[in-house]
């Protein structure tokens, strides 16, 4: 049975979920809300997206009902990211390749002389018929072919699995190229970032740069940062930037001595409250601009070290008076210093670390940021991993 397709309906939804698209600036959000669109607007029971990579594409997002219901864990472990050949013997791989639509009623009947096939092996793994498969190209201006957009079984009025109405085909290359224009908005725009974070942590760097154990403390303590922001439900935007401002905290460091920030014994009073004044040199180098992620990186930087108490330094602020942010950085900073070899001490145990840190709620710490460390606590770990300063190189920060 044919679909029944209202056309104009479709044109109309065509148009807002084109607008919707725009909007997302979150890649992997919109990834997935291009699939889902899809779906909807061709009641497909199934699709993925391919984006190309190199000379591959790359399995990036797959959507299915039916292993849904089956209650698998799709995205994770059914559905795990790949990188595919971009060959014309692949159904993605040729409309990757020639930027041609494929609209097939039964993947399992394809002619021996085309020069793709459909490889049943996914199938035959996971108890699943792949049936009717609608496959576009996604193009963006300048840039041709950017992925592939594949839904599978389309669905009739009865639930049952159909052909792909032709009629689809037009109205699923538009939603493509729309789609297509998001992403590479995205991909831009999480560039720009990227670039961004990389000039912050090589300015930062240059701080760390005369004690090679502490340059990796940048990338551990910023993404603790995040981890805790994230427990403690902020919202995205407010994740992001403490990801990105508080790599900058000790930026200050630029004005202290070597002859202090070296020194492997216990400071003197006047070289301690020469090493406080970081906090102070930092707030002063980071007033150059009032744009919003230098505001931020400039309040972490002057208030990294005060207490919730009020014992800290430079000014003594207690309790919620120290700006939320500075609070987080204050947690993510001590936790680092006590599980990292500096020149005057050897790392702590983690669990002594945490001790310390539990210990101190309240006096040092604002408790509702312990809770979110505690909670985020397996992720934090999992950074201080992949962060460790046996694994990363100065010039590879």
């Amino acid at each position: 049975m044919p679909q029944a397709i209202d056309v104009e309906s479709l044109l109309v939804r065509l148009t807002e979920v084109g607008i919707a698209l725009t909007s997302e600036q979150d890649l992997k959000k919109l990834l997935g809300q291009i699939v889902r669109e899809a779906r909807q607007l061709c009641q497909a029971e199934a699709g993925s997206l391919y984006l190309r990579e190199g000379a591959g594409l790359r399995f990036v997002v797959a959507q299915n009902d039916i292993l849904d219901r089956r209650e698998r864990d799709v995205t994770s472990r059914v559905f795990e990211s790949s990188l595919m050949p971009l060959s014309e013997s692949s159904l993605a791989g040729y409309v990757g390749v020639t930027g041609n639509v494929l609209n097939l009623p039964d993947a399992y009947e394809i002619e021996s002389t085309k020069p793709y096939q459909f490889n049943r092996a996914f199938d035959l793994k996971n108890d699943y018929r792949t049936r009717s498969i609608l496959l576009v190209p996604m193009r963006a201006p300048q840039a041709g072919v950017i992925g592939v957009l594949q839904l599978i079984n389309a669905r009739g009025p009865d639930g049952e699995v159909i052909a792909f109405d032709q009629r689809l085909e037009g109205l699923m290359c538009s939603l493509a190229s729309q789609a297509a224009v998001a992403v590479r908005n995205a991909q831009l725009t999480e560039q720009l970032k990227n670039a961004y974070r990389d000039t912050v942590i090589a300015l930062s760097v240059a701080a760390e740069f005369r004690d090679k154990d502490t340059a990796a403390h940048i990338h551990r303590m910023s993404h603790y940062c995040k981890v805790i922001a994230e427990h403690m439900s902020l919202p995205s935007a407010d994740v992001e930037i403490v990801l990105f401002a508080s790599p900058m905290h000790d930026v200050g460091k630029l004005g202290v001595p070597d002859a202090i920030l070296q020194k492997p014994g216990k400071l003197t009073e006047v070289e301690y409250k020469e090493m406080q004044n970081h906090t102070l040199y930092g707030e002063r180098i980071l007033s150059i601009s009032d744009a919003e992620i230098l505001r931020i990186s400039r309040e972490i930087a002057a208030t990294h070290h005060e207490k919730w108490d009020g014992t800290g330094y430079p000014r003594r602020l207690k309790g919620e008076t120290i700006p939320l942010f500075g609070r987080i950085a204050a947690l993510a900073d001590v936790f680092d210093a006590l599980c990292s070899r500096r020149c005057y001490k050897d790392p702590m145990p983690i669990e002594q670390a945490v001790d310390i840190v539990t210990r101190d709620t309240g006096t040092h710490f604002d408790p509702v940021v312990v809770e979110a460390f505690l909670r985020g606590l397996p992720d934090i770990l999992h950074y201080k991993q992949l962060y460790a300063d046996d694994k990363l190189e100065l010039g590879k920060l």
